[in-house]
């Protein structure tokens, strides 16, 4: 349990992190060393490398050698809803209302039920901050709602990130692995899931399709059914000018083992300042909530005869987005 004369005040220099790219995540560190202490984590003197040009690099060798020239041990792995609450409150308020200036359309669409699938378009090649920003806005219009993201499994395992953030910071946060048992296991919970039902196509479709909504999964058609649980479509636009005028390596991306490789004019800034991983560029981020899709359970003679009727479900669920999105651009 979190402390609440524990909590984090922001700062003169929180605040000019926030508008100094570089400085992103220093604010994502500073936080989790203010509640959960980290030995293993950034001091001072390697934030401050942050700041400069190529200053990362020698930060990250300064580091490695303070902890005897081995990686960082996690301090926590299990989901901490209240210290997803306080990063929410004291981290994510400042981005989410004066950076992403995010808002909720047509919340009169929103279920009263707890338990939900909220599919979502996603797109920008970068930190997922269009899910972030929902999550944080969906916990402010239902103070009670408890809002968990499914996110790739490079986001929880992969050897550069736990240099950049935190390990375990994804889980602690309260994000689910995309894998079945870990997305059976949150429904059953009856958490509201934040789900991009493109997968990581999405994300890494490129400045080219960004208005394309790729094939839709099926998993969260069966899981809808099998747990009665209603899927909530939401479309986001903006979300595609995080990154603008990306285009992604697929090969190299795959080699590097990374969910996407974004190449754009901004990859020679990020070359000089790393630190701007957690970065995204300003826009404006606007959420038109639809109304709630239900499945109904039918019973099927053949795994193949249901897994047609899911596939179906799903793109008539991604047509109706499309087109929703086409309204949108006007």
């Amino acid at each position: 349990m979190l402390l609440s004369d524990r909590q984090y005040q922001f700062t003169w220099f929180d605040w000019f992190c926030l508008w100094y790219p570089p400085g992103w995540l220093i604010l994502f560190n500073r936080h989790w060393q203010r509640y959960k202490g980290d030995p293993d984590g950034w001091n001072w003197l390697e934030y401050l490398l942050f700041l400069i040009p190529g200053g990362f690099y020698l930060a990250l060798l300064i580091r490695w050698l303070r902890l005897g020239c081995r990686l960082p041990r996690p301090q926590s792995e299990e989901f901490d809803l209240s210290y997803q609450q306080h990063f929410s409150e004291e981290i994510l308020a400042p981005i989410v209302n004066y950076y992403f200036r995010a808002q909720l359309h047509q919340t009169d669409n929103l279920p009263a039920t707890k338990s939900f699938i909220v599919a979502m378009n996603h797109s920008g090649m970068c930190f997922p901050w269009d899910f972030l920003s929902l999550g944080y806005l969906l916990s402010h219009q239902q103070p009670g709602w408890v809002l968990q993201p499914l996110a790739d499994v490079s986001l929880f395992e992969h050897p550069w990130l736990i240099w950049w953030l935190p390990p375990g910071w994804a889980k602690v946060m309260g994000g689910v692995r995309a894998q079945m048992d870990d997305f059976e296991q949150a429904v059953e919970q009856k958490t509201i899931l934040l789900y991009a039902p493109e997968g990581l196509r999405g994300p890494s479709k490129g400045w080219k399709k960004r208005y394309q909504l790729e094939t839709f999964d099926l998993s969260f058609m069966r899981l809808s059914e099998v747990s009665s649980i209603p899927i909530l479509p939401v479309v986001c636009m903006g979300n595609e000018y995080l990154h603008i005028w990306a285009f992604n390596i697929k090969r190299l991306a795959r080699r590097l083992q990374l969910p996407f490789l974004p190449i754009s004019p901004l990859m020679f800034i990020f070359l000089l300042f790393p630190s701007m991983g957690v970065w995204a560029a300003r826009s404006k981020l606007d959420y038109y909530i639809q109304p709630i899709y239900k499945t109904e359970p039918v019973i099927e003679n053949s795994p193949a005869k249901a897994r047609s009727r899911f596939y179906k479900q799903a793109q008539e669920l991604r047509d109706k987005m499309q087109n929703i999105i086409a309204m949108q651009r006007g």
